[in-house]
Formats: C-alpha cells, sequence, structure tokens
C-alpha cells in the first residue's frame, strides 16, 4: 500500500469525528454559502498537515514542546471555541445576512486553524495511526511528503463532503432561519470549548 493511499486513509480517520471545526463547517456553509465551508475545512486540514509532518519526519524538537505546554495550549483553544460559540449566540441577524468579504473569509480559515493547531495531542495520535498502518520512522523525504500529501487530500475530503451535505439540507430546509441555526451551532460550540476546561480539571 502507497504511503499516499496510506495518508489519505489517515486523513479519513481523521476527519470523521465531527467537533468544533466540523460544528463551524456546517454553520458557516448554512450562513455564508460553500466557499466558507471549505476555507473553514481548509484550515482544520492545514493544521492536520503540520502535525503530520511532526510525526512522519520526527520533528522531536517541536512535539517536546506542544506537548509539554498541551495544557496551555489547548487551554487557548477551549477559550478560542468558547469565544465562537458566544459570538454566534450573540450576533444579530442582520450581521449575518451581510456578504463576506475577502478579510471576512480569512478569518475562516484562520479561526479554523487555530483550532486545529491547539490540539497537541494529535501529534500522539498521528503516531499510532502511522503505527497501525505500517509506516515506520526511517521513512524517507519522498515517503513523509507523499504520506502528508495524503492527510491533506483525505481531510480535506472530508470537509468537502460534509459542506456538499449541508449545502443540500440548506436547499431542501424549507424554513431556513439564520438565527435559530446560529443559536443552535453557538450552543454546540460552546459545550465543546466547555469540555476542553472540563477534560483539563478532571
Amino acid at each position: 500500500m502507497g504511503y499516499l493511499f496510506r495518508g489519505i486513509l489517515i486523513g479519513l480517520l481523521f476527519g470523521l469525528p465531527v467537533g468544533a471545526v466540523g460544528a463551524l463547517t456546517v454553520q458557516r456553509t448554512f450562513s455564508r454559502g460553500a466557499k466558507a465551508g471549505l476555507l473553514t475545512g481548509l484550515g482544520s486540514s492545514v493544521a492536520d498537515c503540520f502535525y503530520a509532518c511532526v510525526g512522519v519526519f520526527g520533528l522531536t524538537l517541536i512535539s517536546d514542546f506542544l506537548l509539554r505546554y498541551q495544557t496551555a495550549i489547548n487551554m487557548l483553544g477551549g477559550g478560542l471555541i468558547l469565544l465562537l460559540g458566544v459570538r454566534l449566540l450573540l450576533r444579530r441577524e442582520e450581521q449575518m445576512k451581510q456578504s463576506a468579504e475577502v478579510t471576512g473569509f480569512f478569518k475562516m480559515f484562520l479561526t479554523s486553524f487555530a483550532v486545529g493547531i491547539t490540539n497537541p495531542a494529535a501529534i500522539l495520535t498521528f503516531l499510532f495511526a502511522f503505527s497501525y498502518f505500517g509506516i515506520s520512522g526511517d521513512a524517507g523525504w519522498a515517503q513523509g511528503l507523499a504520506l502528508v500529501c495524503g492527510v491533506f487530500i483525505g481531510t480535506y475530503l472530508w470537509w468537502g463532503a460534509l459542506t456538499g451535505i449541508a449545502g443540500i439540507v440548506k436547499k431542501k430546509a424549507k424554513r431556513f432561519r439564520f438565527r435559530q441555526f446560529n443559536l443552535i451551532f453557538g450552543g454546540i460550540l460552546c459545550l465543546f470549548g466547555l469540555a476542553v476546561f472540563l477534560r483539563m480539571f478532571l
């Protein structure tokens, strides 16, 4: 089995658990369209590729730093998710109907990247996945790059599928209300953010 194909499988497995980025992707697809959903997923895929690089190329200096301070980094991520949820809960309808500008789309990418990158434990998960798929630590640069590209393709296939499904649901929704959906997804994000803090304290 080629490294690219194994990377795609790992990426798909990583994308399947729909967490905070999944909720953001669906909400933004509903409110801003498919481009917003795809950009949100892109931020998460880039963060996953970063951790895949750390794992496959054995960048121990980076991994040691991230794992040493993972509690503080996770709390930053939890605070960001909680902030995004509260902003959705408080957002007014006239603000939601405004078209997104270029800076708005960049912020969508940046926020999802920040949520993904503030999960240093992903390094350990990637190392476990690499071991499960028989990927040794002495993989060459070409094999490593193929694996990272596969991870990106796999994760982005998932985000693309999720965006497509959300777009179909939006079209079929007879009584689509921005405010109602933002309240739902804002509450979901707040729960995800609180769960991060509870996990840290417990």
